[in-house]
């Protein structure tokens, strides 16, 4: 009887290697590439130390800075969020010195600046302020395009 289990097991371990090689190594593959890392870890941090995010218009008081990482496509954020009573022109005339001082570059789009971060393209994006609320925002994906 033990030697039928050992034989049953050895074509059990065989099947199971077969199976590793056919199909579990790009399962394997996937699972070693997916979700955020300490690359996404280090960017996180390099992204919520960005002087821009506490660089808050006149009047705003910070509510929240967080920072975070999407599992799914590895987006990296880091952010601050402000009770802020100004107009939404008022936030973008402000960040369209604040940020430039800070080493980001305009893009075609209002309230959307570049800048390269820990060899990632970073994008800051000014949001608001709706129903009081302004959102700044630092987004990056490894390997992605433009996110704002």
């Amino acid at each position: 009887m033990g030697r039928v289990a050992a034989g049953t097991r050895g074509v059990v371990l065989v099947a199971g290697l077969v199976g590793l090689v056919g199909v579990g190594v790009p399962a394997v593959a996937f699972l070693a590439e997916y979700g955020c890392g300490e690359r996404e870890e280090r960017l996180g941090a390099v992204l919520a130390g960005e002087s821009v995010l506490g660089a808050a218009p006149e009047g705003a008081r910070q509510r929240e800075r967080y920072r975070g990482c999407d599992d799914d496509d590895r987006r990296v954020v880091a952010g601050a969020a402000y009770r802020y009573g100004g107009s939404a022109g008022q936030a973008l005339r402000h960040y369209g010195g604040a940020a430039p001082a800070a080493g980001w570059r305009g893009t075609d789009v209002p309230g959307c600046f570049v800048k390269e971060v820990d060899g990632t393209s970073a994008y800051l994006a000014v949001e608001g302020p709706e129903d009081g609320e302004l959102l700044v925002e630092i987004l990056a994906v490894p390997e992605a395009s433009a996110l704002c």
